[in-house]
């Protein structure tokens, strides 16, 4: 690989978000890294604000919150779900604090996978990108399957499971095949959905709480008394205090999984108008977010059902055993089941849709930069990369799959795959931006002057960092007190996978870490005056609320 530094008299105001003056360019004439794919991408900026503000605040909103939460409380108590939901939401708000300030400075295709390529290694790069993709990819016919097994809630007969299945397939492939327009309207009303729906869970089970119920019975925090705030996960019965760790611990990953999928913001980023200034509000309200709905919706749980009630040891996959439905039946609401049963298949749905959409961006920014096959960079005229939207659908029917009796072992490793793939993700923005902070200041720029930049930096991504490798350790740890090789194997295989994934391209390609004075901050990101449009001020009433909320 051959470098040359030459000094850039145009980039001293070709850009307001990088400073004043860029001492050098780093210029890499290797052809192997491709870091200037502008020649390739043909992605159109469609999404719009409330498209992006939306899918911010409620677009991991699911069946991890609505139905998790009620396993979590089960596992390790009221008061156990909550320090890991607690814990984990930290580590989510440093991944996309971390990933969001990257995409202020280059909000181009390829996103986290690419930066991690472009200022860490490029076989890092390459093994983000593939195992992002593989976790996305197969987390769709996961999420479809979660929505097929919702509607048995109305109509239970198995054999009609199949042509469920086929529906919810084709629907989630056409919105994506449409456009990215058609993604962000649909994730749009399905966004306002949740968020009614959480809302209406946390005021409803408040009331219930307070004795507003037909049983005007008050429960306050009576469960945290008696059967008590935390839970023991049943692997050291003769030491109790370490039992109750251990529950906590088994709770922290599943919190994990409610949270995975923050980051499908900075992945839009290349289809958002004005990027930079709509994921830097869109990462600021992210805090909110997790306080509100994450954190007072497990709250609201504990208080509702105590973690003993068998009726969370269901495995329906339905309404049936989310803890709202149990309190609310508990109280003698009889409606709401059905209104939260709907509102959990658009979660499912929504969630199916964004996988998707996802997986599709981050090949088609593999292939830009010569990671995947060339094919994957065919665009449409309207900017859709159809060629990766059209072989990420495939593996939605792979859901058929769970129909199939002899199949559902094989569906069963599928969905224990993609668990760890996501906790690897957030593990590389991290990493990918403490590299990032050492290049910005040994290059001399002002991370500052970006649009969104984080305070807290880099000791937000070094907390993250630290608790995700803890994730991915601690992921199958059960399996240690009863060992089976199937248990350790899905839990694990992740690990060795990725390390394969960097080394194979690292020995092939023959790549390097990058040192901070060699990392690339200019070449194919477009300057703020490219991408952001001026924003106009609200003048109605209308307009003023729309600011507000979007």
């Amino acid at each position: 690989m051959s470098q040359s530094k030459d000094y850039d008299e145009k980039d001293q105001t070709s850009s307001l978000e990088k400073g004043a003056v860029h001492d050098y360019v780093v210029q890499h004439s290797d052809n192997r890294y491709h870091f200037d794919a502008a020649d390739l991408d043909r992605v159109q900026r469609k999404l719009k604000q409330r498209h992006v503000q939306m899918i911010a605040i409620a677009g991991t909103l699911g069946t991890g919150l609505f139905l998790g939460s009620g396993h979590a409380l089960q596992a390790a108590g009221p008061l156990g779900a909550l320090i890991a939901y607690a814990v984990v939401g930290t580590t989510a708000y440093a991944s996309l604090c971390a990933v969001g300030e990257m995409t202020s400075h280059a909000p181009i295709s390829g996103t986290f996978p690419h930066f991690a390529a472009r200022w860490v290694d490029p076989a890092f790069g390459f093994a983000v990108g593939w195992n992002y993709f593989y976790t996305n990819a197969i987390s769709v016919p996961v999420e479809i399957t979660a929505a097929g097994i919702l509607l048995t809630f109305w109509d239970p007969n198995p054999d009609h499971q199949a042509a469920y299945t086929a529906a919810i397939c084709i629907c989630a492939c056409a919105i994506n095949i449409f456009g990215v327009r058609w993604f962000g309207e649909s994730e749009f009303v399905f966004s306002i959905i949740k968020l009614l729906l959480i809302t209406i869970l946390i005021i409803t089970g408040l009331v219930i709480d307070l004795g507003g119920g037909p049983n005007h019975e008050r429960l306050g925090f009576r469960y945290w008394r008696d059967p008590g705030p935390i839970n023991g996960a049943g692997l050291e019965p003769k030491h109790p205090d370490l039992d109750r760790f251990l529950g906590i611990l088994s709770v922290l990953v599943q919190a994990a999984f409610s949270f995975q999928g923050m980051e499908l913001v900075a992945i839009a980023a290349s289809e958002t108008i004005s990027p930079r200034r709509n994921i830097a509000k869109a990462v600021r309200r992210v805090f909110w977010r997790i306080l509100m709905f994450y954190l007072l919706g497990v709250l609201v749980t504990g208080m509702l059902v105590p973690y003993n009630d068998p009726n969370l040891l269901s495995d329906a996959g339905t309404a049936a055993e989310s803890p709202y439905v149990i309190a609310m039946t508990r109280a003698g609401v009889k409606v709401l089941p059905h209104i939260i049963n709907a509102g959990i298949f658009t979660s499912a749905f929504s969630a199916g849709n964004s996988f998707l959409f996802c997986s599709s961006r981050v090949l088609y920014g593999l292939a830009l930069r010569g990671q995947a096959p060339k094919i994957f960079t065919y665009c449409t005229r309207n900017g859709l990369p159809l060629a990766a939207v059209l072989f990420t659908s495939c593996f939605a029917f792979l859901s058929f799959m769970n129909v199939s009796n002899g199949a559902e072992t094989v569906f069963t490793w599928f969905v224990n795959l993609s668990t760890v793939g996501g906790f690897f993700g957030w593990w590389s923005m991290n990493l990918t931006y403490v590299f990032f902070y050492r290049g910005f200041r040994a290059q001399g720029l002002d991370r500052t002057k970006l649009i969104y930049h984080s305070k807290l930096q880099p000791y937000l991504s070094y907390w993250g960092l630290g608790w995700i490798t803890l994730f991915i350790l601690i992921n199958g740890f059960a399996v240690f007190w009863d060992f089976n090789a199937s248990g350790f194997l899905t839990a694990y295989i992740n690990v060795p996978l990725f390390i394969a994934l960097y080394a194979g391209f690292k020995i092939v390609k023959r790549t390097k870490v990058w040192k901070p004075h060699e990392m690339d901050f200019v070449t194919g990101i477009p300057t703020v005056e490219e991408t952001e449009i001026p924003e106009e001020p609200p003048r109605t009433f209308g307009e003023k609320v729309a600011a507000f909320l979007f």
